[in-house]
């Protein structure tokens, strides 16, 4: 390009014409449902999964 070019056209600095898209990925142990029902037999994720059950159910009528 020339400097006259650039003078009456201008310059275009073009970017990244694709963003890479950002999956919803499970990031921690404790966000995944085997861990949060309890069925990979950790005594700790039985125990919260029923605290979960627990406070899922305290609101409940019936």
């Amino acid at each position: 390009m020339s400097i006259e070019e650039a003078m009456m056209g201008g310059i275009v600095f073009k970017g990244q014409k694709t963003k890479p898209k950002e999956e919803n990925k499970v990031k921690t142990k404790a966000k995944k449902k085997t861990y949060i029902t309890g069925l990979h037999n950790s005594g700790a994720a039985k125990m919260k999964a029923e605290i979960r059950r627990k406070r899922a159910n305290r609101h409940k009528k019936g």
